[in-house]
């Protein structure tokens, strides 16, 4: 098992860095600050600064490191695979593949543990105060999040989540998205004799995708004898686990030990609505970006993931691909001298949607049909694609056995 990087919370040292030497200063002048490692004779770099450490800005960190003085800045120590998250809750060994410190693969950048609050034409500000000058910036801050600034600390969160499942014999699970539907078919799976419940507030589970993938996740859960409450919701304000009785909005009482809200979240652009962007956003708070992926009215402002006004579902593994044009272009970008510089375009795309169904099972939307359980169970369900993650981020030399 990887063993843990980060015994200490606060600003994250990398082991090879180009930009100053003292982590509470962000030198304003980017071209004052020259590379390391990674370029001949005495041409400086200029200075890429992410915004997000999630699944797209991360990549984006990796992918530019040896191109650009790359500064990663995240309110987190690590970057968490999305897709592993319900699992860990219900085996916490996931957990220790699937939470990753920046510095294992930012392995020739910088990374700042802070929130960032504001961007003005040539800096981005930190919520600790901090000004970081950038050259070019790319915005992959997906959706809010409540996490440990710690990997250590995220890791115990999940054994407690786990202990506590263990030794409850109900669960509610409050949200019948892919978040929700994955946890209460892991929690029926590996603990059969649980009583489990989940609520949900639609008319169908999954509403996201097609009406036979909701209704094939629904049939499988009550299979395995989940007792799933459609149109129905729970007040979470209300919310205690105190007394072990939930009311649904049906006036339904509900007996549980403990409860998981997997509902969705905001996303996390609400600290740009002040800033230089905010005439790029649109009324659902995302970002307008054009073909090349940039935000509309700024040529070296990018941005990527769930944040976007892309017309598409909104996927981990689609801000991969956001990631990887958007490294391509910034390489271009990067090399200059060319006017003529053709950037790459982003094609929207019909992607496959898969949600695990426990360990074994899953049901899969295809472009022209939908699939439930071994094949598409096989494909995703059993490693739940760590190991491409993990290789994407430079890390294939670990092995995950599940």
């Amino acid at each position: 098992m990887e063993g843990d990087r980060s015994p200490q919370c606060g600003l994250t040292t990398p082991r090879s860095t180009s930009v100053s030497s003292d982590p509470g200063v962000c030198l304003r002048d980017p071209s004052s600050i020259s590379s390391s490692s990674g370029r001949s004779g005495n041409q400086l770099w200029q200075r890429v600064v992410v915004v997000g450490g999630g699944i797209g800005g991360s990549l984006i960190a990796k992918s530019l490191q040896f191109n650009a003085d790359v500064i990663l800045i995240d309110q987190k120590e690590y970057f968490e695979i999305p897709w592993a998250t319900m699992r860990s809750m219900v085996d916490p060994a996931v957990a220790d593949k699937a939470i990753i410190n920046h510095t294992d693969y930012l392995i020739n950048g910088k990374v700042i543990t802070a929130s960032a609050v504001d961007i003005t034409d040539t800096d981005v500000i930190t919520s600790d105060g901090r000004q970081v000058a950038y050259d070019y910036l790319v915005v992959a801050t997906g959706h809010v999040a409540s996490s440990p600034k710690c990997r250590k600390d995220r890791l115990e969160k999940f054994k407690e989540a786990n202990i506590k499942m263990r030794t409850s014999s109900s669960v509610l699970v409050i949200g019948g998205g892919p978040t929700g539907v994955e946890l209460a078919s892991d929690i029926a799976s590996v603990y059969p004799e649980k009583k489990v419940t989940l609520v949900h507030n639609g008319p169908r589970l999954l509403g996201f995708i097609g009406h036979k993938a909701g209704n094939k996740a629904l049939d499988w859960l009550r299979s395995k004898n989940v007792d799933v409450l459609l149109e129905q919701s729970v007040d979470l304000d209300s919310v205690s686990e105190v007394d072990g009785i939930y009311i649904t909005s049906a006036g339904e009482a509900i007996a549980a030990d403990c409860h998981y809200v997997c509902v969705k979240r905001p996303l996390g652009t609400s600290w740009m609505r002040e800033s230089i962007v905010k005439d790029s956003m649109d009324k659902y708070g995302q970002l307008m970006v054009d073909e090349h992926l940039r935000v509309k009215g700024r040529n070296n402002i990018f941005a990527i993931g769930d944040i976007i006004d892309v017309p598409e579902r909104k996927q981990g593994v689609l801000a991969q691909r956001h990631a990887m044009v958007v490294a391509k272009n910034l390489k271009l970008l990067l090399k200059g001298g060319n006017k003529e510089i053709k950037l790459s375009k982003y094609r929207p795309t019909v992607s496959i949607t898969m949600v695990s169904l426990g360990k074994k099972d899953a049901v899969a939307q295809l472009p022209f049909t939908t699939m439930t359980g071994f094949l598409p169970g096989l494909i995703k369900s059993r490693e739940l694609f760590l190991r491409k993650t993990r290789k994407l981020l430079g890390l294939d030399h670990h092995s995950v056995f599940l």
